[in-house]
Parts: structure tokens; C-alpha cells; sequence
């Protein structure tokens, strides 16, 4: 499996890594836990944390490491809708919680291949990148603007 990131605050990061239980690790500001299906532990699954208890709309999301564990720090204190996404999976029901509070999601698997399509169709994925500005080619390198020298039109990029 491939290991995936965590987004949380780096001085909370040897703690996690090292495997201890999440419930007792959930810092005052950040909601964490785990996802999982009947499949086992989920990897590389979004887990979306949104409030309109603030003046605007806030949302904040993590990705699940390979033991399907999660933290999303940082958050004002708000009441949180949570709830998982990841293809093949159905969402998971949505939770209410507080930052400070360990949250375990529990997705259903997609029926069959047919609805996790449709569920996240290609254009869904394709709404995620970020392709560079037209302006930004032919690229100029590392010491440029990070794009290859080799690609010389936006076709050419692929993500």
C-alpha cells in the first residue's frame, strides 16, 4: 500500500506515526479517528470536516494514512459535520463532533463498479488538479517555475 500524509501539525506527528491509540491523542483543536469498511482499515480516504456555525462556511479535509487513520488539525472551535469519501466507497453517514473528539467512519462499499463510477465520475477527479495557467508554458525548470523544460504547451501537461 502506499503511505499517504497526514496533514496535522508536525510536533504531533511522532506520536501518531508511532501506532498509540488515537482516542487518548486528539489535541483540543483537531478532530481525529479512523476509517474503515468491511474491508478492513481505509487508505488514501478524504474525511471532510465542515461547519456554518462561522461567519462563512468552513471546510478542512484530511486523507487517511495506510491504517486508515486521520487528524485534521487547526480548527476553530465550531460544531463539525464529518463524514468520509473515497471511490468505491459510499459516504459514510455524516457525524456531528467538536474539535478535541476522536471520530471513527464506517463508508459502505459501492455496490458494484458500475456505481462507484458514478458515484465519482472522471470529471469529479478532474475538478481536483490543477493544471497550470497556459501562461506558465513552454516550462522554465527548477530554478523557474517548477515545470519541465520539456513541456512546452498546457496538452502536454498530465497530473
Amino acid at each position: 500500500m502506499r503511505n499517504y500524509r497526514w496533514i496535522f501539525s508536525s510536533a504531533f506527528s511522532a506520536i501518531l506515526i508511532a501506532g498509540l491509540p488515537i482516542d487518548a491523542q486528539v489535541p483540543a483543536s483537531s478532530i481525529g479517528g479512523s476509517v474503515s469498511s468491511v474491508k478492513g482499515p481505509e487508505a488514501g480516504v478524504r474525511v471532510i470536516a465542515e461547519t456554518t456555525d462561522l461567519p462563512t462556511r468552513y471546510i478542512k479535509e484530511a486523507v487517511t494514512d495506510d491504517r486508515g487513520r486521520y487528524l485534521i488539525p487547526d480548527l476553530p472551535k465550531a460544531r463539525y459535520t464529518v463524514w468520509a469519501r473515497g471511490y468505491g466507497l459510499v459516504d459514510s453517514p455524516k457525524v456531528q463532533t467538536e474539535p478535541g473528539k476522536a471520530v471513527d467512519l464506517k463508508p459502505r462499499l459501492a455496490p458494484d463498479a458500475k456505481t462507484a463510477a458514478q458515484l465519482y465520475p472522471a470529471n469529479y477527479w478532474y475538478a481536483l488538479m490543477a493544471v497550470p495557467a497556459k501562461n506558465e508554458f513552454p516550462g522554465t525548470g527548477p530554478a523557474g517555475n517548477g515545470i519541465s523544460t520539456q513541456m512546452r504547451s498546457q496538452g502536454e501537461c498530465i497530473w
